[in-house]
């Protein structure tokens, strides 16, 4: 997916993710612990986003791993979804959706804002 962001809107972003890291630092560790499980097991962040807001997103689905992956995937998932604060989280994606989940993840991996500006390709 073609995502242009704004040097705003990925600033903005950036700060509704500290106040997350602030407010609600278990929940942030979680979040990193998925971006990462994405990134080790060469998922597209768009599929952690589709599933962090539970969207279809049937072309972006890992078709290279098997059940039991997916499934353990799915579990971690679910243990963050169940966390009294997650709404944080949907709104977080919900919110920048438009400057797309991968860079939303990057942001989460402390890319810089600035790094992330412009058109970009990321998965």
């Amino acid at each position: 997916m073609i995502t242009l962001s704004s040097i705003e809107n990925l600033q903005e972003a950036l700060q509704k993710l500290e106040r997350i890291k602030k407010d609600a630092s278990y929940l942030h560790e979680k979040l990193l612990h998925a971006v990462h499980l994405t990134r080790a097991l060469q998922f597209k962040y768009h599929y952690l986003g589709c599933s962090l807001l539970d969207v279809d997103c049937k072309e972006e689905t890992p078709t290279f791993v098997s059940d039991s992956i997916l499934n353990m995937y799915k579990r971690e998932l679910d243990a963050l979804k169940k966390d009294s604060q997650f709404y944080l989280v949907k709104q977080l994606f919900s919110n920048y959706e438009s400057i797309g989940y991968a860079k939303i993840c990057l942001l989460i991996l402390d890319r810089t804002p600035t790094s992330l500006v412009g058109p970009t390709s990321i998965k």
